[in-house]
């Protein structure tokens, strides 16, 4: 994997991950939550195919697969990289003014430059799925990870349709017991002590 500064390209898979400045919380009540996914729906879905996600109180995760963008929808960037950020930039400013006029609060709400991690190994797409999912249960907000609903692990075990990848994420693990087993068998004590150093 890559340092945050790593460009975003076509087709290629990243971890995506920011949080909120200081002591702030990025959502407060499940509608802050829901409001987040809609608004990443509008500006992300179009740009990027997304694998997994786990929102919390003060930080997020997203793993996402982006896609290629016809040149002629790139709305005056030269290339694909500032068309993305671009994109990713839109939502964190959308997100932000509504939550500001919410809480009657001013500023920027998250810390500036997105994280992303560029990953190369389909191991490492398995590990970081159940990282993310993991998530809550790491930072002792709940005690298993189905618990969480503001995660998409429930999302992959339900069969209602979802804009999730869901076919190729159970693809990746070879079935959906599998993807289950993954999740409360695989030890994520070392990959997470890993991640936390390299995020």
């Amino acid at each position: 994997m890559q340092n945050y500064k790593s460009i975003l390209e076509p087709e290629s898979f990243y971890h995506i991950y920011n949080r909120a400045n200081g002591c702030e919380q990025l959502f407060r009540s499940d509608e802050n939550y829901f409001y987040f996914l809609r608004q990443y729906d509008l500006h992300i879905t179009p740009i990027a195919k997304t694998l997994a996600y786990c929102l919390m109180p003060n930080h997020f995760h997203f793993l996402v697969q982006m896609k290629q963008v016809p040149i002629t929808n790139l709305q005056g960037f030269k290339n694909l990289e500032g068309f993305y950020s671009k994109q990713f930039s839109n939502l964190f400013n959308s997100y932000t003014k509504s939550y500001n006029k919410k809480f009657n609060r001013k500023g920027s709400l998250f810390i500036p430059r997105f994280n992303r991690k560029k990953i190369n190994l389909e191991s490492y797409l398995q590990n970081t799925i159940n990282y993310i999912h993991q998530n809550p249960v790491l930072h002792n907000l709940a005690d298993e990870i189905d618990e969480w609903k503001y995660s998409s692990y429930n999302a992959f075990i339900d069969s209602k349709p979802t804009k999730l990848d869901k076919e190729f994420v159970i693809e990746l693990f070879d079935d959906k017991d599998n993807f289950v087993a993954f999740h409360k068998e695989k030890s994520i004590t070392k990959f997470a002590q890993e991640m936390e150093l390299l995020y």
